[in-house]
């Protein structure tokens, strides 16, 4: 076991911590996808793998926060369908954690996060066309599968369960109540995985403890603002944000070969 202890991090990545769990609790209660934006720009101001690690507790948290509220809504059945395949996808996470660097996953991140991005796109010229996604067996399983290694290495799983949940057609509160016991489970589930890791240790939970109270402003700021803010404009500027930090990430992708 490890001690808890204040770690000695500068203002600015304070700053960046609070400003991070401000976004985790508004994405959880209110505008999924927005969070992306914290996954490229931790790992930018902290190393890697300490930047998962002190992520994980904060999304944990902001999970248990999304569940006591929407707690009624969840749709079992579709949750059952990912889940399998999700675990599945965090073990294959779990195994290529452990052979890459620092210097190696912070490219890897970029590149995920760029991957979400064009999914993300991609869905929304699937969705203004009318393209129907299909809804077989296969899809939830590829979709789980994605989910649960992104996940597992880099925290970035939030896009693939906001086309999956959009593809099945959810009222907001289910989709919102179905995605926050989706990765309240998950979540949970890979503080363990973390901790054996190595990438949660004692100062990461100090560390996290100390900015609960933003998780929770930031989860009662997505609740009011969940039908007065059009989505849109957050969507424009966190992709921008994520795409220049996600490629300045992505920029030492030699350090792979």
């Amino acid at each position: 076991m490890f001690s808890l202890e204040i770690p000695d991090y500068s203002s600015f990545q304070w700053t960046v911590l609070c400003i991070s769990a401000l976004l985790v609790g508004i994405n959880k209660t209110g505008l999924p996808g927005i969070g992306i934006i914290n996954v490229p720009i931790m790992a930018i101001i902290f190393p890697a793998k300490i930047s998962t690690g002190l992520l994980l507790p904060i999304l944990a948290t902001a999970d248990i926060f999304a569940v006591a509220y929407y707690r009624r809504h969840a749709r079992w059945e579709y949750i059952i369908k990912l889940l399998p395949w999700a675990l599945f996808g965090i073990c294959s996470g779990s195994v290529v954690i452990k052979y890459i660097t620092d210097e190696q996953l912070k490219p890897f991140i970029g590149i995920i996060v760029l991957v979400m991005l064009v999914l993300n796109y991609w869905w929304n010229r699937k969705k203004a066309g009318k393209v129907e996604i299909p809804t077989h067996w296969t899809f939830a399983a590829g979709m789980g599968f994605a989910a649960g290694f992104t996940t597992q290495v880099a925290n970035a799983a939030g896009p693939i369960m906001v086309i999956y949940l959009m593809a099945m057609n959810l009222p907001k509160n289910e989709f919102i109540g179905t995605g926050a016991w989706y990765f309240l489970i998950l979540n949970w589930l890979k503080m363990i995985l973390f901790t054996i890791d190595g990438r949660i240790s004692g100062a990461s939970i100090t560390a996290d403890i100390m900015i609960i109270p933003f998780i929770m402003v930031g989860c009662a700021l997505g609740i009011i603002i969940l039908n007065k803010v059009p989505q849109k404009y957050f969507d424009g500027i966190v992709q921008i944000l994520c795409v220049l930090a996600a490629l300045k990430l992505s920029a030492s992708i030699t350090q792979f070969f």
